[in-house]
C-alpha cells in the first residue's frame, strides 16, 4: 500500500486540504475524498506520517456507513473512486478513498475526552467543568478523568 502524506491529484480540481482529507472536485455534483495519513496535534500537521491510516479511516467509515445506511442516508455514490483518476493515481485513491454525493455539510465535531488537556483545562481551572460537564476538584493539566466525557468542539470554517 502506497503511503500519502499528501495526495497530488491533478486530473481533478483539488477543493479543501484538511487536515486529514483532501477533497477533490468531480464535476458539480460530487467530490472524492481521499484521506491521507497525515497525523495531526493540537491542529498541527505533523511532518511524519502513519502508513496506512488514511485507509483504515476510509474502511471504517464505510464500515459504520454500511451497517446505518438504513437509519440514516449517507453521501456515498456507490461508484468506485479509482473510476474518476487517471490509472497513475490509482495507487493514491485505492482503498482511502470515497466518491461521495457534494452535499452541504452540517459543521458539527464532537471529542472524546480521556484526559483533561488544551482548553477542556483552560475551562476546568474557571469553572470545574468541561463543556457543563462537572468534574472532580483538583485535577491537573493531562489528569486523566475518571470515565471519559463526549463533549462538542469547535469546528475550523476551513481546513
Amino acid at each position: 500500500m502506497t503511503t500519502v502524506h499528501t495526495s497530488s491529484i491533478t486530473s481533478l480540481p483539488l477543493l479543501a486540504r484538511g487536515k486529514v482529507r483532501d477533497n477533490y472536485a468531480v464535476g458539480k455534483d460530487r467530490l472524492l475524498m481521499v484521506a491521507s495519513d497525515r497525523i495531526s496535534a493540537f491542529d498541527v500537521i505533523l511532518g511524519e506520517p502513519i502508513p496506512g491510516k488514511g485507509a483504515l479511516l476510509t474502511q471504517m467509515a464505510l464500515f459504520w456507513f454500511a451497517r446505518l445506511g438504513h437509519i440514516c442516508p449517507n453521501h456515498l455514490t456507490g461508484e468506485a473512486p479509482e473510476s474518476v483518476v487517471t490509472a497513475a493515481e490509482i495507487p493514491q485513491v485505492a482503498a482511502r478513498s470515497m466518491l461521495v454525493k457534494r452535499l452541504k455539510p452540517i459543521p458539527v465535531e464532537a471529542v472524546v475526552r480521556g484526559y483533561l488537556a488544551g482548553s477542556g483545562w483552560a475551562e476546568y481551572q474557571a469553572t470545574q467543568s468541561v463543556c457543563g460537564v462537572p468534574l472532580p476538584a483538583g485535577l491537573k493539566n493531562a489528569s486523566k478523568l475518571p470515565e471519559p466525557i463526549f463533549t462538542p468542539a469547535a469546528k475550523a470554517a476551513q481546513g
